[in-house]
């Protein structure tokens, strides 16, 4: 019943109209997903600028967080809050060294500072290519996630900018404002 359904648009420029939707003072994007992690550089229009993506290794994604929450026995959100209790970072270099330091009964709440900080470490490629320079905002079911919030603002020195809307939902509204667009140059 859409005339113009036959369009397609990139997932990242979704994101980046999203965010523009939501926040257009917004210029830089980390959307992790839960099978890559995206830096998208956005132009004052919204549209993309720049984008970096990597996808060769799940260890900064969604999957990722994911088996360590289900590791630690806790539900995502759970996890996601237990880095913020940590009085120490143990560092972690490799995925495997979580069941050793878990196995040497290290505390939990260290360890998992250590995975956020590893994960905001693997951000940093992503945000300089996105020409992130002051701030930063984050998109996808891990921008949910406080601790790896406040470990980006600690690695990458950026002001995480939360959206007043889900950060899972930045794709869908752009992909509706896309939508809104053609069809008002259509006449529909």
């Amino acid at each position: 019943k859409v005339p113009f359904v036959d369009e397609n648009t990139s997932e990242i420029s979704c994101h980046a109209m999203g965010v523009h939707v939501t926040d257009p003072n917004v210029r830089a994007i980390i959307d992790i997903g839960g099978q890559d992690v995206k830096g998208i550089s956005i132009d004052t229009d919204g549209t993309v600028k720049n984008f970096a993506m990597n996808d060769k290794c799940s260890a900064g994604t969604g999957r990722f967080f994911e088996a360590m929450a289900n590791a630690f026995e806790l539900s995502l959100p759970e996890f996601s809050n237990l880095s913020l209790t940590a009085k120490n970072v143990i560092p972690i270099t490799a995925q495997c060294e979580v069941i050793t330091l878990v196995g040497e009964g290290k505390p939990t709440d260290e360890i998992a500072a250590g995975i956020e900080m590893a994960v905001a470490k693997r951000c940093f490629v992503m945000a300089k290519k996105a020409g992130a320079t002051d701030s930063i905002t984050l998109t996808g079911g891990c921008a949910k996630n406080e601790g790896l919030k406040e470990a980006i603002e600690h690695v990458l020195k950026l002001k995480v900018i939360n959206l007043k809307t889900d950060p899972q939902l930045m794709g869908a509204l752009g992909a509706a404002e896309y939508a809104r667009q053609k069809g008002m140059a259509k006449g529909a």
